[in-house]
């Protein structure tokens, strides 16, 4: 890939940026949260349209709770040719009519609005990458194949099958989620994220009359909550946060139950066992009490893997011809290339650059769009590596 071809690629999306910018406007006003299966629907329709026009077939697989997932692929696709895998999610975090209280602008050469950094601006990145791929002529080594789901803030439950099984068939995986911090890093690993529920079951009795022959749930699980903060190893990148508490039925009951969901991230998956084994094996303080343990590592980590790595030096090189000086990060969070990590090469987190996921000052850089969207071109024009 020669310093002439990028320069070209990146002027089409200069050329191309007040439409990038109206396309992830319309993105940004289907609003789309995780549990409103019709707004996903929409939006869904609305990016398989657009990749029907650039000559994809496409399929929208309902979901059970959730909008479900498109999947996309060339019509006309050379069945000789390796997979890559283009991975992204329509949903947000942000309810309906967020847009009242968060309305999108474009200030300061930035652009907020609910769900622009948190990935509708990655989602626009994979359209039109593929779209100058379309109408330039270049040619792909590998044939792209599409998965946008409606679940990944809620864990892609009923998505995950799919993301599996295409990492599976696919030689490599981009992730269009955001990439990190301010300086745009590229995400070369991600912790494991486990989710627990300890449950304790004592004895009720009357706070009054008859307290002795109660057994305290809830002084029980502060002991446990004691103990499951004594786990935490931040050397070691291992986090247990006990989220949320809950339990017993009135003041004046002696609490016959109480509950705990705990969250868990780790950095391999040598420290999910170890700290699965260490949750599971919790054992009372109290006489006559029962400790009920649920859960396990869902996601498990995106490691920096051998193979991880080489496909970071390919975009670490392709930046370059942009005048892109990018760098590589871990991430605390979870995402759908945990999954695909486990399978193929994986590289997270080449969206746009901005701040605020999750948050009411959610924006991205706009001068921005264009660049990361030629990032994503060079990447998919690549040549099969070596893994």
């Amino acid at each position: 890939m020669t310093t002439n071809i990028a320069t070209e690629i990146l002027a089409y999306f200069k050329g191309s940026n007040d439409n990038m910018v109206q396309f992830l406007e319309n993105l940004v006003n289907y609003e789309s949260p995780s549990n409103n299966p019709n707004s996903q629907k929409a939006l869904l329709e609305f990016l398989g349209n657009k990749l029907n026009s650039i000559g994809y077939f496409t399929l929208l697989v309902p979901g059970k709770k959730t909008g479900g997932f498109l999947y996309a692929r060339p019509k006309n696709r050379d069945r000789k040719k390796p997979l890559q895998l283009l991975l992204g999610h329509c949903d947000t975090v942000w309810e309906e009519h967020t847009l009242l209280k968060m309305p999108i602008s474009k200030n300061d050469g930035k652009m907020t609005g609910p769900g622009v950094y948190d990935m509708k601006a990655g989602l626009t990145q994979l359209i039109f990458a593929l779209q100058a791929i379309h109408e330039m002529s270049l040619q792909s080594h590998l044939s792209p194949v599409i998965l946008i789901n409606s679940d990944e803030e809620i864990g892609s439950r009923e998505s995950r099958h799919m993301i599996k099984r295409l990492a599976k068939i696919a030689e490599r995986a981009f992730v269009m989620e955001p990439p990190l911090g301010l300086e745009g890093k590229l995400k070369t690993a991600r912790k494991g994220l486990g989710r627990f529920t300890i449950t304790v079951t004592g004895k009720a009795a009357h706070a009054g009359l008859d307290p002795g022959k109660g057994i305290n749930a809830i002084v029980e699980l502060s002991h446990q909550v004691q103990m499951l903060f004594a786990m935490n190893d931040f050397d070691k990148g291992i986090t247990v946060n006990v989220g949320t508490i809950q339990g017993g039925i009135s003041p004046n009951v002696v609490a016959p139950e109480s509950k705990a969901v705990v969250d868990v991230r780790v950095q391999n998956k040598e420290d999910g066992e170890f700290i699965t084994e260490k949750i599971y094996g919790l054992q009372p303080t109290i006489s006559d009490v029962e400790i009920k343990v649920e859960g396990g590592i869902g996601r498990p980590p995106m490691e920096r893997t051998a193979r991880n790595q080489k496909l970071w030096h390919l975009a670490k090189a392709k930046g370059l011809l942009l005048g892109l000086d990018l760098q590589e990060a871990t991430a605390g969070g979870g995402s759908d290339g945990n999954t695909t990590s486990a399978f193929t090469a994986t590289l997270d987190g080449l969206g746009t650059t901005g701040d605020g996921a999750h948050a009411l000052h959610e924006f991205i850089f706009l001068d921005q769009l264009p660049e990361r969207t030629a990032l994503l071109t060079l990447l998919l024009l690549s040549d099969s590596l070596d893994y």
